[in-house]
């Protein structure tokens, strides 16, 4: 019998089916780990009353004209009004990666920001992580998915720490 350590619920938008394949791929790499329950759900599947049933919550957006969505940007307004003592968080987004990496972790350090100021509750278990995708519609570059899977295992390091 396993006995679950820390449920963690991973929550993405996509726009153009790029962040899909990185939450799964985080959620891949915590769920190697012995005891991490793990539930992936799209941001409109997500219930937010069942958001206090988590352990850990990563929120993922693509970097949407420099931040976040629209809806990201919301969801983690309404998570400002739940009671998340205890609870941690991390953040990743998915950017276009031309010749600068000018969009590199800029949706990442909003979300923190804002997590920060409007849900000082959580608690940020790690860095946010930032993915480079070759165009608008993807796909996501060569070489970037194993980061998404060290990701997961170091979150689920540290939440079995």
């Amino acid at each position: 019998m396993v006995i679950v350590v820390a449920k963690v619920i991973v929550v993405y938008e996509s726009k153009y089916g790029n962040t899909k394949p990185v939450a799964e791929t985080i959620t891949e790499g915590m769920s190697k780990s012995e005891g991490i329950e793990t539930v992936i759900k799209e941001l409109t599947d997500v219930d937010p009353n069942k958001i206090t049933d988590y352990d850990a919550i990563l929120i993922g957006s693509p970097n949407h004209y420099g931040g976040p969505t629209k809806g990201i940007k919301e969801f983690i307004e309404r998570l400002g009004k739940l009671h998340l003592e205890g609870k941690l968080y991390a953040v990743f987004d998915t950017y276009l990666g031309k010749k600068s990496d000018y969009f590199f972790e800029r949706a990442v350090k909003k979300m923190e920001k804002t997590i920060n100021e409007k849900v000082p509750a959580l608690k940020q278990i790690a860095s946010g992580l930032s993915i480079k995708v070759q165009g608008m519609k993807g796909p996501i570059m060569e070489g970037e998915l194993p980061k998404c899977k060290e990701f997961g295992k170091k979150i689920a390091i540290q939440l079995k720490a």
